[in-house]
């Protein structure tokens, strides 16, 4: 090739027109336009809790942590615990009855699941608060037989006895939900590796299947549980000293209600939020063995925040 055909650098570059080009960047006016707006809604909002007098927040003071209150807030939390232990226990066991091979024990937990979802938890409550209408004597002896014991209901059952397996009983329908949709996401490929090497169905189920499934069900179950928290209102028809119905009493002697349902909503944020704190730990407890370099935690990130970067740089 000669070098007449040959460009000079020079004038390549002259050329070019990109040297020339100037970057805009994009411009994103609707995006600071609601942004604007949402700033604009939220000052307005914290203005008028802090300059409407209907809040009446010295009430909101008097009551928040009254002994009345922090007792209320004391069964709700009680009533929280006892129906999502039962409840995921007696879930768990139904979880592994719909998955079974029987179909006996797969229609009886499939016809448990319908029923309960079916009945508003409500219903249910009103129900076991009136057993003792159906059944007055609650016994032991021989099916279709003679009582060897029996006890009055309302005595062995009571008020808390019946709506804590209310909850229970409705919380445990979808449970058993969430346990088969986790277990049902571990590979099927491990269960016959673990058969081929000759562990038992129950160590299966416990060392290996369960651990994995936590992470499909957890999620689903920390919401479960958040929403049993709040649905524990629910027992006020039982007149059980929760936390609702204790602020429904104090209001209807005073007749401060907005002040006291700020009470009930102040509690009932933090206690969701300790919900949801613990959840989060233990879902990144669980996560490890997908994720082995997790990423840092809220509190870490603060603490980096305070320290500021460190002098020897990354490492």
């Amino acid at each position: 090739m000669s070098s007449d055909t040959l460009v000079p650098p020079a004038a390549t570059a002259a050329e070019d027109p990109a040297p020339t080009l100037k970057v805009v960047p994009v411009r994103h006016h609707a995006r600071w336009v609601a942004a604007a707006v949402v700033v604009v809604l939220l000052a307005q909002f914290a203005h008028g809790l802090a300059t409407n007098p209907v809040w009446e927040w010295h009430v909101f003071r008097a009551y928040v942590l009254s002994e009345t209150i922090v007792e209320a807030v004391w069964v709700t939390l009680q009533l929280t615990a006892y129906a999502t232990v039962l409840g995921f226990l007696l879930g768990t066991v139904l979880a592994f009855m719909r998955l079974s091979r029987s179909p006996v024990l797969r229609t009886v937990a499939w016809g448990y699941v319908w029923v309960f979802r079916s009945i508003p938890m409500i219903v249910q409550l009103v129900f076991w608060f009136n057993l003792s209408a159906l059944y007055q004597r609650l016994g032991v002896g021989i099916p279709f037989g003679p009582v060897f014991w029996s006890v009055d209901s309302n005595t062995l059952i009571g008020t808390i006895g019946a709506a804590i397996i209310g909850l229970t009983l409705h919380q445990a329908a979808y449970a058993a939900e969430i346990v088969r949709g986790g277990v049902l996401a571990v590979d099927h490929g491990q269960l016959e590796a673990a058969a081929a090497l000759g562990i038992p169905r129950l160590r299966q189920i416990r060392r290996i299947v369960l651990p994995q499934a936590m992470r499909a069900i957890l999620p689903t179950a920390g919401n479960e549980i958040i929403g049993l928290l709040k649905g524990t209102s629910v027992v006020y028809v039982m007149a059980i000293g929760e936390l609702f119905y204790q602020v429904q009493v104090i209001y209807g002697r005073n007749g401060r209600v907005i002040p006291l349902l700020l009470v009930a909503t102040f509690w009932y944020v933090v206690l969701t939020t300790l919900l949801s704190v613990a959840q989060y730990y233990v879902e990144r407890r669980y996560a490890r063995g997908a994720d082995r370099t997790p990423p840092p935690t809220p509190l870490q990130r603060a603490r980096r925040a305070f320290r500021g970067p460190s002098l020897g740089g990354n490492r």
